[in-house]
């Protein structure tokens, strides 16, 4: 990906992220849902749980709660079980 790319790739991300959590987005909740994407990607489910472990907890250290509140870390197990439904269908 060449420097260009990559640039809008990341302001992309950002935008999205912003835009699903509400705004004002941390630099560990983007973080931690790029790193959940780049699980998803890699494996095609995902164990919520996970985000409980390393090296989920290398960005949150006591889970994701850290990071969200209540409300956004439910939706976020939501859509984790909705991907894992859709990959197991």
């Amino acid at each position: 990906m060449d420097l260009v790319a990559a640039a809008f790739a990341s302001r992309a991300r950002h935008a999205a992220i912003s835009w699903a959590f509400g705004g004002g987005s941390v630099v560990a909740q983007i973080r931690l849902i790029g790193m959940i994407i780049e699980h998803l990607t890699d494996q095609g489910t995902m164990d919520p749980s996970l985000l409980y472990e390393p090296p989920f907890t290398d960005v949150a250290p006591t889970g994701p709660e850290q990071v969200f509140d209540e409300g956004n870390v439910a939706q976020l197990f939501s859509r984790i079980q909705e991907i894992n439904d859709s990959a197991v269908a």
